[in-house]
C-alpha cells in the first residue's frame, strides 16, 4: 500500500496571513493534526510514503526520513517521484508515474486542483483537503477506506 503525498496544503496547511513555522532542519512544522491523521492512516493500513510534493527533489530519501522522523515518524517507508524534469503538472507526473507500474492498492492525498482532470479510475484514488487547513482525521478515515477497499488497487 502507497500513499501518494503532497506535503504544501496537506502537512504543512497554507496561511496567507502568517509564515510557517520551521523546525530545527529548516522545513516547515507540520500541523499536529496532519501528522496524526499521517500517522493513523500509517498504522491501520501498513503504506509507505511516495513524496509526489514539488520538494521531492530538494532532498535525498535518507534526509526526507530524517525530516519525517523530526516530526514523528519513524521507520517510514519513503519513496519520491523522480525529478520532474519535464516541468509536467502534477497531474501529469501521477499519470506517468501510472502508466510506468505502480504498488497497488494508492491513495493520492493531495491539495491541487489539476487533480480534479484525473481519469475516473485514477481521480477516485484522490482525496483533496483544503490547502488552509490539510489532512485531517476525516479525510484520513477516506484514504483508510480507499486502500483498504477493491477501489485502492488500479481498475480500468
Amino acid at each position: 500500500m502507497l500513499v501518494l503525498l503532497d506535503i504544501d496544503g496537506v502537512m504543512v496547511p497554507a496561511s496567507h496571513w502568517k509564515r510557517p513555522e520551521f523546525e530545527a532542519d529548516g522545513f516547515p512544522k507540520f500541523s499536529k493534526k496532519a501528522t496524526d491523521a499521517l500517522q493513523k492512516i500509517i498504522s491501520e493500513t501498513g503504506a509507505g510514503i511516495l513524496l509526489i510534493t514539488s520538494h521531492k527533489s530538494s532532498y535525498r530519501i535518507a534526509q526526507w526520513q530524517a525530516i519525517f522522523s523530526v516530526r514523528g515518524f519513524e521507520n517510514l517507508r519513503i519513496k519520491k517521484l523522480h525529478k520532474n524534469a519535464g516541468n509536467l503538472n502534477r497531474r501529469e507526473e501521477i499519470m506517468k508515474w501510472v502508466e510506468k507500474g505502480h504498488e497497488s492498492p494508492f491513495v493520492i492525498i493531495d491539495d491541487d486542483k489539476t487533480l480534479n482532470n484525473l481519469p475516473s479510475n485514477i481521480k477516485s484514488k484522490l482525496v483533496q483537503p483544503s490547502a488552509t487547513v490539510g489532512l485531517n482525521e476525516a479525510l484520513a478515515n477516506t484514504a483508510i477506506s480507499i486502500l483498504k477497499s477493491p477501489q485502492g488497487a488500479l481498475t480500468g
